[in-house]
Parts: C-alpha cells; structure tokens; sequence
C-alpha cells in the first residue's frame, strides 16, 4: 500500500538508468520470392511487404526468426501482387503503385514516398532491443504533429507529447489523465499533418508503450516481449487512413436495431420484482426503452449460466413477459468459473481441460466475485465452441444479448490479473499470459459473439466487453467501464469514444450519468445529452449510488431526460444508416471534426465536440452551472437543429444552451431523415425529411432493413437516396427490403418558406 503514500516519489527513484540497448545494425543477407523480401540482420532476422497499396508490414526479431503468421487482429493480411523489387548496393527497393519503399542496409531503416514525396520515414537504425528482449521501434515525426487514436485512453483527442502504456487493467479508482493502462488495448496510433495521415499499427501482443515525449521529433514503440511487428499506412488524411486499418483488422458489423436504443442497468436490479417494477415505470411515464441488463446478482452465488432462484425464481417468465413488451434482456458473464464439483460448468471444463494451466498442467485458479475459480482458456478454439454453447442457457429463454465484464481479465490480487507464467494453448501453439494477457478479452469476445450467432440463427448477435485489443470491433460493442459521476469524466468520455472510432471501435459508449459516485440532477440531463448522440447508449450506476433511473429527481428532470431518449429515437433512421456506412467502409459513427475537415488547424485539437457522420455536429455543455458555451462550426452553413437558426462556419460562435437544450447543428445540404415517435425500436417508424437548403448539392440517405436478421446481406435491404433542387424532390432507391417507412412530412429549413410542407 505505500505506492499510495510519499514513499512512491522517493529521491532514489529519479533518474533511475534505463537498460541499456542495443541495434539490430545492419542487413547481412535477403532473399525476394516476388512478394516478401527477407533476410538476415547482424542481430536476428527481419521481413518486409506490402498488404495494399498504402499500407506495409514490417517485422524484426532480434532473436531469431521473424514470424510471419498474423495476430488474431489482422484479418486480412496478404502480401500484394504486382510488387516490383530493385536491389542496390545500399539499399532495397519496393515500388507499389505510387508508393515507393527504400529500405537502406547499412543502419536498418526504411522511407517511404508517395508520387515522389516522402511521407514517412524510420529513425536510423529503426529497431534496438534489450538483454530482458523488450523490442524498440522508432519512426519520426513533426514535433507539433496531433496523434491520434490508442482507443479508450483518458485525456484530450490529442496524445503528442504523452506517454501511453497498453496493458488490459481493471481500474475502478478513478480515471483521470494519468491513468493511461485502462480495459482495452489499441496499439494503433494516427499521425496527422494537413496533407498526409499515417497510421502506426504495432501489433505486438506483450506490454506495450507509446513514447511521444521523450523526444520531440520522434515516435517511439517499445514491447516488453515478442518482435517488432508494425503496419504502416500512408493516408492522404484521417478517413482513408482509418479505413486502411480497418480493412485490415475489420470492421464494425451491422448490429442488431434494438441494441442501439435505449439500455436501463444497474449493478444491480436484485429481484425479478425489481426488474418488472423498472420496465413498468419506463412504461408508465412513456418513456422508451430498448433493454435491462442484469449485473452479477442475478446469478447464485456468481456462478455464471444460472439465475439465483430465491430472487429469480420464474426468470423465464420474467424475459418472455419483458420481450412481449419489447425489451431485451442483457445479463453480464465473467470469465471467472467457481471451483466447486458441483457446479455442471466447472466440471465439464475440468474434465475436458478447458481451463487455463501452468506449464506443469495444474489449473490456475483466481479470486473473484465467485471466490476462487478457474479461468477458460479462450485462446483454443474448442473452448471457444464450449463456451459459446454454453449460452444456449440464456437463448432457451429469449436472451439474445450478453454483456461480458472483469475479462481483461481481471483478478483481485496485487498484480489484477493472472500469473504471468500462465501458459495459454492458441490452438497447439503456447503463449504465456504475458505474450496473451491483452488478447484474454478479445477471444473472449469472440467465443461468445460466435455462440450467440449459432443458438440463435440468422439473428445479429449483441455482445458488450470491456476488455479487448486491436479487431475487438468484430465481435463486441465497447464501454469505457468504471467511470463515475464526476463532470471531468463526462468531458473525458467524448475523446475517450471518439479515439475509440479512430481505432476501429465504431460501437462505442461510456455509462451515462456515471457509473460509480453519486449522480445529479444537472449531470444526468447533460449526460443523457451527449449519450443520445453516442454509438452505444447505456444508463448504469453502481450498487452503493443513488439510482440515477430518468425519474430518479422527480418530474422536471425526468422530462428532460425523457425529451433526449426520444430524439434519440426521432434519429435512429440517420443512426443506423451510419452504422451500414460504418460496416461498409470502416469510418466510425462518431467522427472528430479532424476527419471531416483535415485541414481545418482549429479541428486538430477539438476534444469537446463531435460530428455525428459528417453532417451533424454536437457541442455538448461538459460543465456545471453552465449554460452558454463557444462552438467551432467549419467550413461552410449550419443550422441550428432547435431554432433553425442559420451560422456561418469557419467561424467560432457563442452558443446559448439552458439545462433542456443541447447545442446541436446541421450542415447545409442535408437531407436528415428523423422517426416518429415509438416506445422501443420493435415499432415500425414513419419518416420525416428535414431538408436543410444550399445553394449546393442538397442530399441524403436512409438505409433501411429488418433491423435484426443477416437479409440483408442477400439483398433485403434498401437504400433510399433523396436528392433535392428547385423544389423538387427525387427519391431513388435500392435493395429488395419492400417494408420501408412511409415519409409523412418533408420540411424545407433555411429559405423564406422554412418550416412549410412542400
């Protein structure tokens, strides 16, 4: 305990000498088999490729032979055809469409050159490493350049000038700027200039670290284990080089329609009682809903697959009832499995050795909620089956959601985690815990996302984690975890989702009004403001909080809160198209203005606003007491979504917004299709066109599907495109989905006949 104390700063600590290291020097020989060129180094071994035309893989082990086979988070990665190589006396050669990669012996390092301009270049030598074999890698930057990206990291969008460490922890003591190690691990960062964009991929699985402090004009990457393993990507800005990445690790598939509605938890709802009260409240004052989670009381004696039959005795009925009314039913599964012979779960996976093991073979077991328990091996793929069927437990009874939780994982010990010399089986290869710790969430993930989609057929799984690594986006929405009711961290969360999009992670949301602490009034409003315009949307507090329910403060509150849930229902049309766009293309829902507007230096460090797709931006109030606040509006018009009033951009504008209202702007040449009221995303919604006038182009789009089933990958879809000039409106569309919503009004904003029906 005395880290907490001044004993944690004292003088014998400060300039404490670093190990020393050393380069990996110079290339002694290579070969070229016409797609990867490889070859010996003075210390190791080294490959080099391209997987597309913008994007190179680069691997070094100082140690023996580099590894070619990818990590679990490169999905697509191939060697590229068409590469041409010319060797020199000093140097190596690729060429790739416009980009050219010189890679120099003599100091191992490489450059890169678009059309004949460099737009990346390694430090030289690129690579050094340590006796303890921690990897270095070393790229350099423009000393002011903004980095991007890491995923879910505390502080401002912008991490130059930081030190970020990337190790899966569970931190319930309170986030703050120097709590860099939180749940998920991304070590994917995005370098930006106004014309270029590099992405930075460091795909190693060990303990990793993003220095970009220590030296002003360099980027450097260490790992504590394994090889240099790095993927570089050359954008011409934020969005192609966001959808590179994506392209490679994979992009966020279309979710279920009920999972982007309204979510009510609590840790926890202990009664079933409690639960049919919660639904019944909702609908007594009207408000929507979409789902109830159901924290880890549910269960006996935290046994995950079972419900506690004292406080859940008819749980069955509880979910039929909920589902006819139209709410789903996300309960929570750790990964901790009580040891106890009694408990079907815990001996079947003893006796088919399913859990996690020493090297000698003995099981490793851990304290968590259960007690002491034993942990799934998810890096095999039979556990994985095993686990997924598993869920069968909750699917018989109309589950169709799970919400996985402590799978970082995390174990109440000093070191919050399991025995680093814990021994993982990835299919007949061994990994230490050490090499695999950062991936436990994601394989995790993807056991019960693979389940769901196999006990429910043709249904769109959801699943919720809060652990994962690079390509979690696959599998798993994301929270930011245990966060709490404090004003910083409602601002925190905006950078926090928004990096998150950046690294892949489109399905994003933090716990409105705060998870931990005692919410209020004001900061329920205000959070429930900027959730309705997140990916994920989810009101959850913890067990020794007030209740924070929407009419938890009474009847002014509750009608507000209430007047955001349901314009969170008036967008869903605009949202879920974004979520179609996210899946084809890879760029996040939540976007920074730097995305849309590369160029734009006043975007660069934009941190408290955000666009919703391109064309909608949110200027949240992220302070108490306040009520007016500057926005940033870019280049070209913006109306202001409550009073239609008309603001020019490339311009900052004082902004009045009274507790009820949520600075919230749309640009010109819009077309924003908004829904009629309904009480979940089950009811069928009516279409009304806002049509924002330009003197442009004036467009827009709606995609439209079942909202649950895979159809739509077979066609059963449409995609309405509406084009607007002179007054007319045309409408075209795609896809054989025939249920599409009716438009029941189309409303002209900014001309002299604003506000009247064409």
């Amino acid at each position: 305990m005395l880290e907490t104390t001044s004993y944690a700063i004292l003088p014998s600590q400060v300039n404490k000498k670093e190990e020393l290291r050393h380069p990996v020097q110079s290339i002694c020989s290579y070969e070229w088999d016409g797609k990867v060129l490889s070859g010996m180094l003075s210390k190791g071994s080294f490959f080099i490729y391209f997987t597309r035309e913008n994007t190179l893989r680069f691997a070094v082990q100082p140690f023996g032979e580099a590894d070619v086979s990818p990590t679990i988070a490169a999905e697509r990665d191939q060697p590229l055809d068409g590469v041409t190589f010319e060797p020199s006396e000093d140097s190596l050669v690729l060429e790739a469409g416009a980009h050219r990669v010189t890679i120099f012996k003599n100091s191992l390092s490489f450059s890169v050159s678009r059309n004949g301009a460099t737009v990346f270049q390694t430090e030289a030598p690129c690579v050094s490493y340590t006796k303890e074999k921690q990897v270095y890698f070393s790229v350099e930057k423009e000393t002011d350049a903004p980095i991007y990206g890491l995923g879910e990291k505390s502080g401002f969008i912008n991490k130059n000038g930081l030190k970020i460490s990337n190790w899966n922890t569970d931190v319930f003591a309170p986030h703050n700027k120097d709590t860099v190690e939180l749940y998920q691990s991304i070590p994917f960062a995005l370098i930006h200039a106004q014309d270029k964009t590099t992405g930075i991929f460091f795909d190693n699985t060990f303990r990793t670290s993003f220095d970009m402090q220590t030296y002003r004009d360099k980027l450097e990457i260490m790992a504590e284990g394994g090889q240099v393993n790095v993927y570089v990507i050359w954008g011409e800005d934020v969005k192609e080089t966001v959808q590179a990445y994506t392209d490679l690790t994979g992009k966020t598939p279309l979710p279920p329609k009920w999972s982007l509605g309204y979510h009510q938890s609590r840790y926890s709802y202990t009664s079933q009682d409690e639960v049919s009260t919660i639904a019944a409240t909702f609908k007594k004052y009207g408000i929507p809903l979409d789902c109830i989670f159901l924290d880890i009381h549910y269960m006996d004696d935290y046994r995950v697959f079972t419900f506690n039959e004292d406080t859940f005795p008819g749980a069955g009925a509880l979910v039929k009832d909920l589902n006819s009314q139209g709410i789903d039913v996300v309960p929570i599964v750790d990964p901790g499995v009580k040891k106890d012979v009694h408990y079907p779960v815990y001996v079947e996976g003893m006796e088919k050795g399913y859990f996690s093991k020493y090297l000698d073979g003995d099981v490793y077991y851990g304290e968590v909620w259960p007690g002491e328990s034993a942990f799934p091996d998810f890096f095999n793929s039979s556990v994985q089956k095993w686990w997924g069927g598993l869920h069968q437990y909750y699917t018989k009874l109309g589950i169709r959601g799970i919400w996985n939780d402590m799978n970082e994982p995390s174990v109440f010990n000093e070191t919050k985690t399991m025995d680093l010399d814990v021994m993982h089986d990835v299919d007949g290869k061994k990994i230490s815990h050490k090499e695999g710790h950062n991936l436990y969430g994601l394989y995790m993930s993807k056991a019960t996302f693979e389940g769901l989609k196999e006990q429910v057929p043709n249904s769109r799984p959801f699943s919720l984690t809060r652990a994962g690594y690079a390509g979690v986006q696959r599998y798993s929405a994301v929270w930011t975890g245990d966060n709490r009711s404090h004003w910083e961290h409602l601002e925190m969360s905006l950078p926090m989702i928004i990096n998150l999009g950046l690294s892949g992670v489109a399905f994003s949301g933090a716990d409105v009004g705060g998870f931990s602490s005692d919410t209020t009034p004001e900061l329920l409003i205000r959070w429930t403001q900027v959730g309705a315009f997140l990916p994920y949307f989810r009101n959850h507090s913890v067990q020794d909080s007030i209740y924070q329910e929407p009419w938890a403060f009474g009847e002014a509150t509750m009608e507000s809160v209430k007047k955001y849930i349901e314009l969170r229902y008036r967008f869903m049309p605009y949202l879920y198209t974004l979520f179609h766009e996210a899946e084809q293309t890879g760029l996040p829902v939540v976007r920074p203005l730097v995305m849309e507007y590369p160029q734009d230096e006043e975007t660069f460090q934009c941190s408290d606003q955000f666009l919703l797709g391109k064309n909608v931006l949110v200027a949240p109030i992220l302070r108490q007491g306040q009520t007016h606040r500057a926005v940033y509006l870019p280049a070209g018009e913006w109306y202001d979504f409550w009073t239609e009033e008309r603001y020019k951009g490339g311009e900052y504008h004082l902004i009045k917004a009274d507790l009820d209202t949520l600075p919230l702007f749309v640009k010109e040449g819009t077309i924003l299709p908004l829904g009629s009221p309904v009480r979940n995303t089950k009811e069928k919604q009516e279409i009304e066109l806002h049509i924002y006038h330009s003197e442009q182009e004036v467009t827009g789009i709606l995609y439209e599907d079942d909202g649950i089933s895979y159809d739509y990958r077979d066609q059963a879809y449409s995609i309405s495109t509406y084009d607007y000039k002179k007054g007319d409106l045309q409408i075209s569309r795609e896809g054989s989905y025939e249920a599409t919503a009716e438009i029941i009004a189309t409303k002209i904003i900014g001309k002299n006949e604003a506000g009247e029906d064409i």
